[in-house]
């Protein structure tokens, strides 16, 4: 039986926030449905607006719901980042800070809690999170392979076999747009290379334009399937109130954004949908929000109270008051993924401040990244010596230890870290994320995992397949509950 003086107070909560109430009964609990793209940019969705993709669904969602502008991750990485959003934890909290590591037993899902107060649950396509996640889902539909197909066929048929008497959620995770791409087939009118963006950090000639174009076909694939599920929610009747959130595990396999700690790299594309909930449509959130409150605003949205192992906020109140402000400091990390790595970063409105604590190594992303059409065309560029500056950093090296940007430099490419005007702006932000780091039990092993492949070639190495100290693992921050500033 669901816990019905929680759904009261909920029910209150969500009428002092503006949200539409009704009569509060089990059924009136919202239904979620959290569609988690795979390696796609915020600027890459049309809502957005990049006008040469066509997202018309995904866009629907935005002018039925609320777009964020401002939601970062965690990581730029992918199941460290899909670990981070179930968790409400930041990767070194979770014992699985690295790509491919699995969530220990011990951790706290939220699916899980849902389940636990009444819903049905499932997972439908890229699962990757480690096998203890499998008791927070009532069904895992993941026998897909691994490029190109996320069990999207199977969304319609999952939602016509739920009760309406129960309310669910779906963790939807398809593949798209992961390499290697495989949707051209699909398209009686693919992109062709003219039509695509290029990004001012790749060059601009015909591979790369075909790298690009595969990639849209693969968002568009994913957009069409996003249209069919509506269609479905709402000839089922249950459109009304169901929340809707897209977003993304981290952004486009190319050079400059994978992995890095850039705004190119943790900003992701967010938005929710909720007829029954949200009285703006159409509106933009501009408060800065990270991954780890996805998890407990979810759940104070289904009338369950965040535990202390979350460490992220609920924002609920942004369905409401879309304008105001919410966190002060944005904190994402780098870990291995294919390759060493440790860097740390925090955001605040204004400026971003990073450390790295491997300089010595070029920072162009994971191996599906620079070894693709559009990295050969970047690495030519480079031997010819015609590559603009924000094209040729990702291949800097030694790079510098400190980087500090100012957020109105869009491309972040001007590190002012020896500018004499923003030292004070860079002490405060050096300090606030060293007292991150030990409120929450990051640390800097002594051996790092190393490189798997062969930065230039890609080929594996010896050491392929070994691991070093996990981040945090000395401190057992897989147990430390302290979030740190907010």
């Amino acid at each position: 039986m669901k816990n019905v003086f929680k759904w009261f107070w909920i029910f209150i909560g969500l009428c002092v926030f503006g949200v539409s109430c009704g009569k509060v009964k089990h059924t009136d609990a919202p239904n979620i449905i959290f569609i988690i793209a795979d390696d796609v940019s915020w600027d890459d969705i049309g809502a957005y607006g990049n006008p040469n993709i066509r997202t018309p669904n995904i866009d629907r969602l935005a002018k039925g719901g609320i777009r964020f502008d401002n939601v970062y991750l965690t990581t730029s990485s992918c199941s460290p980042s899909r670990i981070s959003i179930l968790t409400g934890r930041y990767p070194h909290n979770t014992g699985a800070a690295e790509l491919h590591n699995e969530a220990p037993r011990h951790l706290l899902y939220f699916p899980e809690l849902l389940k636990e107060n009444g819903y049905f649950t499932a997972l439908v396509g890229k699962w990757h999170e480690g096998p203890h996640t499998a008791r927070a889902y009532d069904t895992l539909l993941v026998d897909k392979k691994a490029n190109g197909e996320g069990g999207e066929d199977q969304w319609l048929s999952l939602l016509e076999s739920v009760s309406q008497d129960q309310p669910f959620f779906f963790w939807l995770a398809p593949y798209d747009a992961h390499r290697t791409w495989s949707a051209e087939s699909e398209f009686d009118k693919p992109y062709l290379p003219e039509d695509v963006r290029v990004p001012p950090t790749l060059v601009d000639d015909e591979d790369t334009r075909v790298d690009l174009a595969a990639y849209y076909n693969e968002i568009s694939r994913l957009d069409d399937h996003v249209g069919q599920l509506l269609e479905g929610l709402q000839h089922s009747g249950q459109l009304e109130n169901t929340i809707i959130v897209f977003t993304a595990d981290n952004p486009r396999a190319f050079p400059g954004n994978k992995t890095r700690l850039l705004d190119r790299g943790i900003k992701t594309p967010f938005i929710v949908h909720w007829p029954a909930g949200i009285k703006q449509v159409g509106a933009v959130a501009s408060g800065m929000v990270s991954s780890i409150d996805i998890a407990p605003t979810l759940l104070e949205v289904a009338g369950i109270s965040k535990p202390k192992e979350i460490q992220g906020r609920s924002f609920l109140s942004l369905l409401s008051q879309p304008d105001q402000s919410f966190r002060e400091y944005i904190f994402a990390e780098h870990n291995w993924h294919d390759y060493e790595a440790y860097e740390r970063a925090v955001r605040s409105t204004d400026y971003l401040y990073i450390v790295n604590e491997r300089p010595q190594f070029m920072n162009d992303g994971p191996i599906d990244a620079n070894q693709s059409p559009s990295a050969k065309s970047l690495k030519r560029g480079l031997v010819e010596g015609s590559l603009t500056p924000l094209q040729k950093e990702a291949y800097l090296y030694p790079r510098p230890r400190e980087e500090f940007y100012d957020n109105r430099d869009t491309t972040q490419i001007d590190n002012l870290i020896q500018d004499e005007a923003y030292q004070d702006a860079i002490f405060k932000l050096r300090t606030v994320l060293e007292k991150w780091q030990e409120d929450t039990g990051d640390t800097l092993p002594e051996v790092l995992t190393k490189d798997w492949y062969h930065r230039q070639t890609g080929e594996p190495l010896p050491g392929n397949g070994i691991r070093g100290e996990i981040p945090g693992a000395a401190n057992r921050a897989d147990t430390i509950t302290n979030p740190g500033p907010f």
